[in-house]
């Protein structure tokens, strides 16, 4: 009779606890989201405050040249007539210290001009379309500014697009491409949405993350005030709207480049990472070696940023390419 009531009694109870699921599951949710706001609030906070204090020890460096609504940060390295101009890949926050072991290479034999596009690097945002004739006609305009009738034309990844615009546009500057691992107008692009990243870099989870996470720094310390210095711009341009809106446009700037091929007479020299994971990335960029009058297209070991770590070799190979 005992046993019964038991029974009974757990019965009875059955539905009150299944009510409570739905309650206890509801606080747990509450709870999780409540401790990622507070994660969130602590790491945006944090990230001002490092910002703020990051602002006054960024070091200036390169010369600014008004262009259209702002300025645009370029560096010159070198004294050698023959000057070649280099242009960043995308998102590099600081082109000119990230190109820093190629330049050391460079300016040896070359005068070497680095841009830093709006939203990279001491450069302004714009207000401009970041369509790939803005770029390209961006380039343009430094170029002019600066007189120069005959150069080089350097570019890392997607600056393989805006080269190719550029030279399309302004036939006649640019005496020779070199390519480091740059985007190819039919290679596999699934597209890119920077929303995310944007987010988590004005979250300041970027600045925790890299923290903890980043790349050492350097042993050697004459590296390690560059490295400081370029951590520091990356806190700053991340994210920015220039660069937002530049993420936006790539699907279009890659569906415009197809239109466009080098001149057959133009010298066109490529470095590619031979282990790339883009399918048809060797392939590629024979086919554009192969589509001038004299191209070279050359494998090398490493990572998409082949000029961290293979400077000497690229330098070695334009010295002979170019017959100097």
């Amino acid at each position: 009779m005992q046993d019964n009531t038991e029974i009974k009694k757990m019965v009875k109870n059955r539905p009150s606890l299944i009510m409570r699921i739905p309650k206890i599951f509801l606080k747990t949710i509450i709870r999780i989201v409540a401790i990622i706001a507070i994660l969130l609030i602590t790491t945006f906070l944090i990230h001002q405050v490092n910002s703020s204090i990051e602002a006054d020890k960024i070091e200036d460096y390169g010369q600014k040249i008004k262009i259209f609504d702002g300025t645009m940060n370029i560096t010159i390295d070198g004294h050698d007539p023959d000057t070649i101009v280099l242009l960043t890949g995308f998102g590099t926050a600081s082109p000119r210290l990230d190109f820093e072991p190629l330049i050391r290479e460079l300016d040896k034999k070359y005068t070497v001009i680095t841009i830093e596009p709006f939203g990279y690097g001491l450069s302004s945002e714009t207000n401009r379309e970041r369509s790939l004739n803005n770029m390209s006609e961006e380039i343009h305009e430094v170029v002019k500014q600066l007189n120069l009738n005959r150069f080089i034309l350097m570019g890392h990844s997607i600056a393989g697009l805006y080269s190719l615009a550029y030279i399309n546009n302004y036939p006649g500057k640019a005496i020779a491409f070199v390519g480091i691992d740059t985007s190819v107008p039919t290679q596999p692009w699934p597209g890119y949405n920077s929303a995310p990243m944007d987010f988590l870099a004005k979250a300041g989870v970027m600045r925790a993350f890299l923290k903890f996470f980043g790349n050492e720094k350097p042993k050697e310390e004459s590296e390690v005030h560059r490295f400081e210095q370029e951590h520091m711009i990356t806190m700053k341009v991340t994210g920015n709207n220039t660069l937002h809106r530049e993420a936006t446009s790539l699907s279009n700037s890659f569906k415009d480049a197809q239109k466009l091929s080098f001149p057959k007479d133009l010298p066109v020299l490529l470095f590619a990472d031979e282990n790339s994971a883009v399918k048809g990335w060797t392939e590629l960029h024979q086919a554009q070696a192969n589509s001038v009058d004299k191209g070279k297209l050359i494998l090398l070991p490493g990572s998409h940023y082949l000029h961290h770590t293979q400077s000497k070799r690229i330098v070695a190979e334009l010295e002979s390419f170019l017959g100097k």
